[in-house]
């Protein structure tokens, strides 16, 4: 996987390079979140999928027994399905490790990824107005 290609083309290449389950729960995922919003948008950082709006949302990223999507901001969502099962002991970052056989459960990860959106909304919200007081 080259850096220099478009993001949505590496992703692409990572699903199909990881097959199986994995890839296909790759791809599950990454249907649900570019659904959840139109302003999101696909990115390649840490050779991982990232996915962003107005800020990073989520990392999706491979693992031998697991395909984890990582929330940076994530302990400050409202998480009522209980789908964070992972990273719980840290005070900003929370993630779902998604194992062979695990169902997506698409309408509450689309939720989670609303709240992510909205949560970086009205964060750069505030700093454009903390901005303008300090002027």
């Amino acid at each position: 996987m080259t850096p220099s290609a478009p993001a949505a083309a590496l992703i692409d290449e990572r699903i199909a390079t990881l097959g199986g389950w994995r890839g296909d729960t790759l791809a599950a995922l990454r249907a649900v979140i570019l659904a959840a919003d139109p302003g999101i948008v696909e990115e390649w950082k840490w050779s991982n999928p990232v996915w962003s709006c107005e800020g990073i949302l989520c990392t999706g990223e491979a693992y031998k027994s697991a395909v984890k999507m990582t929330f940076p901001k994530g302990a400050s969502l409202p998480d009522p399905a209980g789908l964070f099962n992972a990273s719980l002991e840290g005070q900003v970052r929370r993630a779902i490790d998604f194992r062979e056989g695990d169902a997506v459960q698409a309408a509450a990860l689309t939720a989670l990824i609303q709240a992510a959106v909205a949560a970086n909304r009205a964060a750069k919200t505030s700093a454009a107005t903390a901005r303008r007081r300090t002027r």
